[in-house]
């Protein structure tokens, strides 16, 4: 099945509704309206790697900057990645600037 949110291919339980919910809140990714429609995803379903505080790994992720390597070996980016294609794949949500973090 193409074109599925990340909680949809991972899931987490924490869209709208969700089983987790209750328990855990609804994932930023789910609730990102202002993402909708990019990488044809419902929200951020489809950019989650862009966006903060999303909950991967049994922990809340941080940034982009911070989570970059982590969420680039992730199924979810990967699939999107594939299914979009080089031509039509967003990386970023509009506005956003990647900054590495520096030590």
């Amino acid at each position: 099945m193409s074109n599925q949110n990340c909680w949809e291919i991972k899931k987490c339980g924490r869209e709208e509704g969700g089983d987790k919910t209750a328990d855990l809140g609804v994932c930023p990714a789910a609730s990102e309206a202002s993402c909708n429609g990019i990488n044809s995803g419902t929200n951020a379903g489809r950019i989650c790697w862009a966006i903060a505080g999303t909950f991967c790994g049994e922990k809340v992720q941080g940034d982009f900057a911070q989570k970059s390597v982590s969420c680039m070996s992730c199924e979810v980016f990967k699939q999107v990645k594939m299914e979009e294609g080089a031509e039509s794949f967003v990386l970023l949500k509009p506005g956003q600037v990647y900054q590495a973090a520096s030590k």
